[in-house]
């Protein structure tokens, strides 16, 4: 993306700023995903996170928005299991959403996301979407933003019109996936992130602080985005994800780190979050 980033230009920034979302998935996945964000939101750089609300740690993930409602959060829409333990179900009636479900009854675990993608119904899947976005209504709390957990959507434009539709619908900004619907929505007049966001899951964690500074140092002007996993390894988590390898962990250690403030502060990097990006998007 060119200097002169529309980003930038409908979000009141100068030309050349160097803008960054770090938002903190997986919000209500468990205890130690939890506390871990609750970290990073109070003394990192994380400036926002997006709420599961399929998992068993949501009510105490919305007690905590609740009371604080100056921290934004999105809906972080789910359909699908990390791993054969944990797992979990959807929120709408399993018996109007059976294209959702494995013969087991609960959300296709990550590793049959193709299989679920192959035969998931739209209808289906736009009703549990919308289900989730509306227990988060019905509590009080009111989203910034619309994202989505672990689904690999790159092939399927359709599902991305799904969740497009119900952010202009609830008056909500979206996350935004691929060079081809950055550009779709940017040429509609949209602000969204002028990069394909980086997910945490695909940096090495032995080597992660040095990928995360060099990538603060190399941060290129407009518009970026973080989708980060902080979690502590405690029991409860290494039990959930015996074979992390460290990855939540890792991401809560720079998070929180001096160094990464320092870098920030000394490159001039601006911390946003979902919040601006939803003001432009409700005059739409």
């Amino acid at each position: 993306m060119a200097p002169n980033s529309q980003t930038n230009r409908l979000l009141g920034y100068p030309a050349d700023a160097r803008l960054l979302i770090v938002n903190a998935d997986d919000f209500g996945m468990c205890h130690a995903v939890n506390e871990a964000i609750l970290g990073t939101l109070k003394e990192g750089i994380v400036r926002s996170t997006s709420l599961m609300v399929p998992c068993p740690w949501m009510l105490h993930a919305t007690h905590f928005l609740a009371d604080h409602p100056r921290i934004p959060f999105g809906v972080h829409l789910t359909a699908i299991s990390d791993s054969a333990d944990n797992r979990w179900r959807p929120v709408t009636a399993r018996e109007k959403v059976p294209s959702l479900l494995d013969k087991a009854g609960y959300f296709y675990n990550f590793e049959h996301m193709p299989e679920f993608l192959a035969q998931v119904k739209l209808d289906q899947l736009e009703m549990e979407f919308r289900a989730q976005i509306e227990v988060v209504l019905a509590v009080g709390l009111q989203p910034s933003h619309l994202d989505w957990h672990s689904l690999r959507i790159g092939s399927r434009p359709d599902i991305l019109d799904v969740m497009l539709r119900l952010a202009r619908e609830h008056g909500l900004a979206l996350r935004v996936a691929g060079r081809s619907w950055i550009e779709k929505l940017q040429s509609r007049g949209f602000p969204t992130n002028d990069y394909d966001f980086l997910d945490s899951y695909s940096l090495d964690p032995v080597n992660k602080a040095a990928r995360y500074a060099e990538l603060l140092h190399e941060l290129p002007v407009g518009l970026s985005e973080w989708a980060v996993h902080p979690g502590l390894d405690n029991s409860e988590l290494l039990a959930i994800e015996p074979g992390g390898c460290h990855i939540r962990q890792t991401d809560f250690d720079f998070l929180t780190s001096q160094q990464a403030k320092d870098i920030v502060r000394e490159e001039g990097i601006m911390l946003l979050d979902y919040r601006a990006l939803q003001a432009v998007w409700k005059e739409k």
